[in-house]
């Protein structure tokens, strides 16, 4: 165990914290104590994270605290792997309150017929069953300060019927709620289904390579500065670089992408990718507990901390609003009697049924259980999303600004045209690639792969040396050949007024412009400029159907980035310091909120500073870190699909609060009308809450509309 300034850090999985009110009580219960502190919860992974001085309260209490609730702690080392498995339906304490009661509440109605004077024994039996933990969980949560949650509304409604003798509503009550109780416990497995996948992605074993001889390891214990073989349908045991082979890989399990890239010898791979059909040998970058799918699961797991403000609206309320509801339930059972001169027994039994109206669990499960489905929806896909705030933002977003190199663009520089001046194109474009072969400046390597994707002979050069800024030459078949800036040749030979014009034309475009030089003969121009993403033109399509706004920040010259942006329909500020995005962001905010996607470290400031942040995941950590969500495919139309999921979740969100308030508006009037009773008012909260969850579910499966 580790030891921080509050004591000693402990984690916990707690079985059964299976909803929003349960997180709640956990993390409200424990923080009460004495000596814990940084005390977080995670509904994803069943956890409880706290730093706890043992001196004021020791770990055994804790843990008995934690029982008395109703849940079962498991303390875990921080290098012991948390399990990722779901416990069997029968193993849930909320099944066996359904089958026992459920059994009880069956005989008693089948002794209705044939020994109708054992029928109400049975049913009592049946409602004390139901009502036991409940009780105890109660009596608990009251001793450490909750005294209004759900349990004690449910056990004080279904003892006060047996008190009135309404022997079969409180058993029908305590076994609904238990019903729905083990349902929301099923759905808030299923929302987490998707974090296990993502556990389950990164293979187990991995074929370390020592020398020329091959061993079979743990994925996990893999070091950085190691390499691993890894072979045709095999997945990726970690990430990192290859340094022999190439294959086509299916990055689709980690960026949702769905088309297998053909990868080799410098590119990057990830944990969990799966290579389809060549032999790579990999190099590891990352430790396990550093790799792409661990930091996924990380900014999941931390988004649950980040609440959207409806929720911590919600939140805030539902403290008040219990007390209120069981204010007006005595209320209810005692002034008619008293001042009416009504029955008492009608409106003690209404008072019970104002109790489970108000339990407030559908509300309260209204926001968290739609931006979680909606976080695991966008994992699934290769959208990260910090939380309910930032989904909330999104949802909102008016304009967005776009960074250009690396994000609107691939980042790196292709050849666009081969223009030449004496003998043919593909001669001038060999002997350019001859004197850039052994160079690693962006512009030399783009004009090789160029060179290369055309099947151009490239013969070999020698003495080949650089003038920084200026020009690259060699000798290549005793002739000396430069490759050089326009202002630097000029100075080596004049140039033609004709071939000033092509150059400036060029430029004008927005591209940079080599001359190839013979001797003193220019031989070609060729021309190279950082071209848009494919995707970019129809992100953008995207972004305006949503009507939402895009312009581009770039720290490049106006030149340059008006060539980019103008075909793409882009407004454009230009030559931006890191400083000067901040300043241009303060003013587009007066249009409403503003999302910033960047990929580079001069974005960061910017990232921070925007409504949401969002970083491309080629980008560099400190993008990632600093941003709100985050785009693992090598593409921008996760920008609009993000707007698209945020909007669809607060619609989902906006629906769910609709359905918990209005059935228990509706439940709440034919109770005091005396239309309705006690076993329809915990249809009303069980069935709120089992519309609540299962609406939320439906994000699971979002899709973008094409």
């Amino acid at each position: 165990m580790s030891h921080a300034a509050h004591g000693t850090s402990l984690t916990y999985t707690v079985a059964g914290m299976d909803c929003a009110h349960c997180v709640q009580k956990v993390e409200g219960a424990v923080a009460r104590l004495p000596g814990t502190a940084s005390v977080q919860t995670s509904f994803t992974r069943q956890t409880l994270d706290l730093e706890l001085d043992e001196a004021q309260t020791p770990r055994a209490h804790l843990e008995q605290t934690l029982r008395a609730l109703g849940y079962a702690p498991t303390l875990h080392a921080p290098e012991t792997p948390i399990p990722t498995t779901e416990a069997p339906w029968w193993g849930a304490p909320a099944a066996r309150t359904v089958l026992v009661s459920g059994t009880l509440l069956l005989a008693a109605y089948l002794l209705s017929f044939a020994a109708p004077t054992l029928a109400p024994v049975f049913y009592a039996a049946a409602t004390l069953a139901g009502t036991l933990p409940l009780a105890r969980k109660a009596w608990a949560a009251t001793r450490l300060g909750q005294p209004f949650g759900i349990n004690t509304l449910v056990a004080l409604a279904a003892l006060g019927a047996l008190v009135i003798g309404e022997y079969a509503e409180g058993a029908v009550v305590v076994f609904l709620f238990a019903v729905g109780e083990y349902l929301e416990g099923v759905a808030a497995g299923r929302a987490r289904a998707g974090i296990r996948a993502l556990l389950n992605l990164t293979p187990k074993t991995a074929l370390l390579l020592e020398g020329q001889a091959l061993r079979e390891v743990r994925a996990d214990t893999l070091r950085v500065g190691e390499r691993v073989r890894v072979r045709p349908g095999d997945r990726v045991p970690a990430d990192g670089t290859i340094v022999d082979g190439e294959s086509a890989v299916d990055d689709s399990p980690i960026t949702g992408e769905s088309v297998p890239v053909h990868k080799a010898t410098g590119d990057a791979v990830y944990a969990g990718s799966i290579n389809t059909d060549g032999v790579l040998t990999v190099r590891v970058d990352r430790a396990a507990h550093e790799n792409t799918v661990a930091r996924i699961i990380h900014m999941v797991e931390a988004a649950e901390e980040r609440k959207a403000r409806v929720s911590r609206l919600i939140d805030r309320f539902s403290h008040v609003y219990t007390p209120f509801v069981v204010l007006i339930a005595a209320l209810t059972a005692v002034l008619p009697p008293l001042l009416a001169g009504a029955a008492w027994d009608t409106w003690v039994y209404r008072a019970l049924s104002l109790l489970l109206i108000g339990c407030p669990c559908a509300l309260v499960l209204s926001v968290p259980a739609a931006v979680t489905s909606a976080i695991s929806a966008g994992a699934r896909r290769g959208l990260l999303v910090k939380g309910g705030a930032a989904l909330e933002a999104l949802a909102g977003v008016r304009l967005v600004a776009f960074d250009k190199t690396g994000t609107l663009t691939t980042g790196h520089p292709r050849v666009t045209d081969v223009h030449p001046l004496h003998g043919r194109a593909d001669e001038a474009l060999a002997l350019a690639a001859a004197v850039e072969a052994g160079s690693s400046h962006p512009l030399a390597r783009a004009i090789v792969e160029h060179a290369a994707h055309l099947g151009v002979a490239v013969p070999a050069a020698q003495e080949a040396r650089a003038l920084p800024g200026r020009a690259v030459t060699a000798r290549i078949g005793g002739r000396e050949i430069t490759v050089g800036s326009p202002r630097h040749v000029s100075t080596l030979a004049p140039l033609p007024e004709g071939v000033q014009a092509d150059i400036a034309a060029l430029e004008a475009a927005g591209k940079t412009v080599v001359i190839v030089l013979d001797g003193v003969t220019p031989r070609a121009l060729i021309a190279l400029r950082d071209e848009p993403r494919a995707d970019t033109p129809a992100a953008l399509a995207r972004l305006r159907a949503l009507g939402v706004e895009a312009v581009m920040l770039t720290g490049d010259n106006a030149r340059t980035a008006n060539a980019v942006a103008a075909p793409l329909g882009l407004r454009v500020h230009a030559d931006l310091l890191p400083e000067d995005k901040l300043t241009r962001l303060e003013a587009l905010a007066g249009a409403g909120r503003v999302a910033m996607v960047g990929d580079g470290i001069n974005d960061a400031p910017a990232l921070a500073r925007a409504d949401v942040g969002i970083a491309m995941g080629g980008g560099t950590d400190v993008a990632l870190e600093t941003a709100d969500a985050a785009l693992l495919r090598g593409g921008v139309l996760g920008v609009p699909a993000l707007v698209a999921l945020a909007r669809a979740t607060l619609r989902n969100i906006r629906q769910n609060v609709a359905f918990a308030l209005g059935l228990k508006a509706v439940f709440l009037v034919t109770t005091l009308l005396g239309v309705t009773g006690l076993w329809p008012a915990i249809l009303a909260d069980t069935g709120a809450t089992m519309l609540v969850t299962a609406n939320a579910l439906r994000l699971l499966r979002w899709r973008e509309a094409a």
